[in-house]
């Protein structure tokens, strides 16, 4: 069946709709990622909430699908755009092909698609609203629904697992469960908070310290929750990582802006000035800190992105507080950057009872 992807810059790509779903339209703001691996990890990664990512990797699939490398319990992509769909899996832990996967949660997949083409168009207007659909022309607006997407993908309980020695509270933004995997793999014991709990009921469930979790979105859709943040930075040890890195700046005092693009993938070069060292990094986020804002703040620029020369992370004059816009965890992606959750639990141990009177 034929499968149309319009862009709200007027460009229509037509190609293959491989998945039978419920509709036959459907709108996100299209995205592109540029590893040649981790299409699971980035299906089921919450930031991806309502975007349709295209994989600029000409084929898409040929490992499958398996039980293990889930970054939640389900995807949040609103579409998938690829070259070539491989139906055929060769890992011996697959279950599911790419399509089996996207039809079983309704989501439309597209290949036959010429993604080298629409991801030019991507970097010459910019990350933009499209629509998927069955039909050549339609009378729908191409537009994006105004939502908090936080909201949408957070945990609606309190979760701990692990029994280390360290008590890390991780407030849900839209949390990838390899950040989790991560703090118990480091003797820590994790307790997985909704991003709206009061800074009471965390003071009250004793941490030794904080993450800030990765989330879809703008940060600046929940500015109700930056008072809390502050509160945390103040008392806590704390890490931030992607949208939680944002959501420290603006706490702080600083900005965020939009990039054009924004940065996708598992080959990011990310420089380290404490170690003057470049490691690669595996990244999703549309959003940076604008480093002219960093001034009267206490933060100060640690990583910075070696394309762009964008802000990658933060470090306080004062506070026991790092950030990181890369993901760490590296799920999917190169593991050069996992010293920074090395680096956190340093920082819990030396401040370990640690009372601080917040702002």
């Amino acid at each position: 069946m034929r499968g149309f992807l319009k862009l709200s810059s007027g460009e229509v790509f037509e190609g293959k709709w491989q998945t039978e779903t419920s509709f036959d339209e459907i709108c996100g703001e299209v995205v592109f990622y540029t590893g040649m691996t981790g299409f699971q990890e980035v299906l089921t990664d919450p930031s991806y909430k309502d975007q349709i990512v295209v994989f600029t990797y000409p084929l898409i699939g040929n490992y499958g699908i398996n039980e293990a490398d889930f970054e939640s319990e389900m995807p949040h992509v609103a579409g998938v755009i690829v070259y070539e769909a491989n139906e055929d899996v060769f890992h011996y832990q697959a279950k599911y092909s790419l399509k089996q996967y996207l039809e079983k949660w309704d989501i439309p997949l597209l290949d036959q698609i010429d993604t080298r083409a629409l991801v030019k168009k991507i970097r010459d207007h910019g990350s933009m609203p499209a629509i998927i659909s069955k039909q050549e022309k339609s009378d729908s607006a191409i537009e994006l629904k105004k939502n908090c997407k936080v909201k949408a993908v957070s945990t609606s309980e309190v979760k701990t697992v692990g029994s280390g020695e360290h008590h890390i509270v991780v407030v849900d933004f839209g949390f990838k469960h390899s950040i989790v995997s991560s703090l118990v793999n480091r003797d820590c014991k994790v307790t997985v908070v909704p991003y709206n709990t009061t800074f009471e009921k965390i003071l009250s469930l004793k941490p030794d310290g904080i993450l800030l979790s990765n989330g879809p979105g703008d940060p600046k859709d929940i500015p109700a929750e930056l008072g809390k943040i502050k509160k945390l930075l103040y008392k806590f040890p704390t890490l931030g990582i992607c949208l939680g890195h944002q959501l420290t700046a603006l706490a702080l005092g600083a900005n965020t802006t939009k990039l054009a693009f924004g940065h996708r993938g598992a080959n990011h070069p990310v420089c380290d000035l404490a170690t003057n060292q470049v490691f690669m990094s595996s990244q999703n986020h549309s959003y940076v800190v604008d480093e002219d804002s960093l001034f009267g703040t206490g933060l100060s620029t640690r990583f910075y992105n070696l394309h762009d020369r964008s802000v990658e992370g933060l470090t306080h004059d004062s506070l026991p507080l790092r950030t990181v816009q890369f993901h760490p965890e590296a799920n999917p992606g190169p593991s050069d950057s996992e010293y920074i959750f090395d680096e956190f639990i340093e920082l819990v141990k030396a401040n370990n009872g640690r009372v601080a009177t917040y702002a």
